[in-house]
C-alpha cells in the first residue's frame, strides 16, 4: 500500500479501505515472522488461562449458548479445551482465555493488548471458512494495524476510564474478520461501524478485583466478529463512527486525533512496534520492575537491604495502578506496584508462579507498603511511546541507589527472540496444565509454517 485511496472521503473510510483491501503480496517479511511470532505468544497466554474460574465461567456459558460441535469443516478450535464450536463461542471463550495471565502482548502507543482480540476471532473464522495461512496472517495484520491507530487516535484520556482492548479490540476484531470475509470497503466500513457502536470496556472493575477484563476481550472478539458477520449480510453501520459528532471520540475521548487512524497506512506497520511482556503483570509495572531489577543486581542488594522505593511513573500508571491499594487476588496483586516490586526483590521474578505462591506472602506485603508511585514528568512526557523505567531505592544503610531503563525488556528494541517466545509459550502452557512440551513443539512447527498452509486446521494435536 502506498496511500489512502482517494476515494475515501474520510478517516473512518480509509482505514476501512486499507483493511479491506490490503494484500497479503504487501506486508513486508519481516512484518509476517512478527505476526507469526506474535501468534505464537498469544497461544501460549491463551493455554496459561485454562483453568481461571472467570475463563471457566465464560467457557460454560459458551457450552450453555453454543453446544460444541463434533471435530471436522466448519468449526472452531477452543485451545483450552480442544473442543470444536462456532466461531463466535470459540473467540469469545479463547479471547477471555489469553487476557489473564498478563503474559499478552502491548503496543506500547496506543495502550492496547493487539492479540487478545484479533487472533481469537481470526483464527476461529479461518479455522470455520477454511481460510489459507496467508489469508489468517493478513487479516491479522489487518486487525493489528487498524485497532493500533484506533486506539492511538482515541488517546490518554480515553484511557483514563476505559480499558482500550476492550473499545478499539472490538473494531479490530471485526477488521480482522472482515478481511477473512473478504469485505469490500464499503462492507468494512459498516463493519466498524457496527463494532464501534458495540465497544465498551470501563476500569472500574480493577477497584472490586472483578472478573471484567477477561469479559472485556471475550466480548470485543465476539461483538468485533458478529459486526463483521452482519455487514457481510447487507447489514448497515455509522459511517463515521470513530470521528463523528456522536461517534467513538465525541463520547469517550477528549484528546482524540484523527490523523492518528491513518498514520502510516502500508508504510509504517504498527504490528512491528507491538511488546511482548516479559513479566505477568499489568505492562504499567514492567518499567519499574526492569528498573529495580537493575538496581538489585547491579548493587547486589537484597531485599532485607530496602527500606523504601520510590517509582518514577507516567499519569496512566497512577491511574490504573493507584486504586490498587489492597490487592486480595492474585489478578488484582498483578495491578500493584508495590506486589510486583516485593516478587522482584525477593525473587527477582514476577513470573506466574511467583505470584500464584507469594502474592500475600508476608516479605511481600512487607515490601508493598514501601514502595510508592510518584508522577515524574521526563516518564509522562516520553508516554505511551516510550515508557522509560526509573526507581529510587533507599537503602536501610541510608544510600540511595537510582536505576533507569529505557526499553523494557520485550520492547522493540529489547525484544525476545525466537527462541525465547518459543520456552514463554511453553511455561505458558504448562502453567494451565493445558499442552506438554512435545504438544507445544507441534504448535510451534506449525505456527512458523502457517504462510504455507493451504488451510488453517487445527493448532493443537
Amino acid at each position: 500500500m502506498t496511500g489512502v485511496p482517494p476515494e475515501a472521503d474520510s478517516p473512518s473510510v480509509a482505514l476501512a479501505t486499507f483493511a479491506a483491501t490490503l494484500r497479503f503480496e504487501q506486508i513486508p517479511a519481516p512484518v509476517v515472522r512478527r505476526a507469526e511470532e506474535l501468534l505464537l505468544d498469544w497461544v501460549g497466554s491463551a493455554l496459561a488461562g485454562r483453568n481461571a474460574r472467570a475463563v471457566q465461567s465464560i467457557a460454560r456459558f459458551a457450552t450453555t449458548m453454543g453446544p460444541a460441535l463434533a471435530r471436522g469443516r466448519g468449526t472452531s478450535e477452543v485451545l483450552i479445551s480442544r473442543a470444536a464450536t462456532t466461531p463466535m463461542f470459540a473467540a469469545m471463550v479463547n479471547a477471555a482465555a489469553s487476557h489473564v495471565a498478563e503474559q499478552d502482548d502491548v503496543h506500547n502507543g496506543s495502550v492496547f493488548h493487539p492479540g487478545a482480540v484479533v487472533f481469537p476471532p481470526a483464527l476461529a473464522v479461518a479455522q470455520a471458512i477454511g481460510a489459507t495461512g496467508r489469508e489468517l496472517l493478513t487479516a491479522s495484520v489487518v486487525g493489528y494495524e487498524v485497532g493500533i491507530r484506533v486506539g492511538e487516535f482515541l488517546g490518554r484520556s480515553h484511557y483514563r476510564v476505559f480499558h482500550t482492548t476492550g473499545t478499539a479490540g472490538t473494531v479490530a476484531a471485526a477488521a480482522a474478520v472482515g478481511r477473512l470475509l473478504k469485505l469490500d470497503a464499503a462492507q468494512m466500513v459498516h463493519a466498524f461501524g457496527s463494532a464501534g457502536t458495540q465497544a465498551a470496556g470501563l476500569w472500574e472493575f480493577l477497584r472490586d478485583a472483578a472478573d471484567s477484563k477477561q469479559l472485556h476481550t471475550a466480548k470485543a472478539a465476539s461483538d468485533g466478529l458478529m459486526a463483521a458477520y452482519l455487514a457481510a449480510d447487507g447489514f448497515t453501520g455509522a459511517r463515521r463512527i470513530l470521528e463523528g459528532a456522536q461517534g467513538m471520540a465525541a463520547g469517550m475521548s477528549t484528546d482524540a486525533n484523527p490523523a492518528r487512524l491513518t498514520d502510516g497506512l502500508g508504510q509504517r506497520w504498527a504490528l512491528a512496534e507491538t511488546s511482548f511482556k516479559y513479566h505477568a503483570s499489568c505492562r504499567h509495572t514492567h518499567p519499574a520492575a526492569d528498573a529495580l531489577q537493575q538496581v538489585m543486581r547491579v548493587h547486589a542488594l537484597r531485599a532485607e537491604d530496602i527500606a523504601h522505593v520510590t517509582a518514577h511513573v507516567h499519569q496512566a500508571a497512577i491511574d490504573v495502578l493507584g486504586p490498587v491499594t489492597d490487592p486480595r487476588t492474585v489478578h488484582q496483586s498483578k495491578f500493584s506496584m508495590g506486589s510486583v516490586l516485593g516478587l522482584i526483590a525477593l525473587f527477582d521474578r514476577a513470573g506466574l508462579t511467583e505470584f500464584d505462591a507469594h502474592y500475600l506472602n508476608a516479605r511481600v506485603v512487607a515490601l508493598r507498603e514501601r514502595v510508592h508511585m510518584v508522577l515524574d514528568e521526563e516518564v509522562d512526557a516520553a508516554y505511551p511511546q516510550r515508557w522509560i523505567g526509573k526507581v529510587s531505592v533507599r537503602t536501610t544503610d541510608g544510600r540511595t541507589l537510582q536505576g533507569r531503563v529505557d526499553e523494557p525488556k520485550g520492547d522493540p528494541g529489547n525484544t525476545l527472540s525466537r527462541a525465547e517466545i518459543e520456552d514463554k509459550a511453553r511455561r505458558l502452557a504448562a502453567y494451565g496444565e493445558a499442552a506438554n512440551d512435545a504438544e507445544m513443539d507441534a504448535v510451534i512447527t506449525r505456527i512458523w509454517a502457517l504462510a504455507d498452509w493451504s488451510r488453517v486446521q487445527t493448532l493443537l494435536p
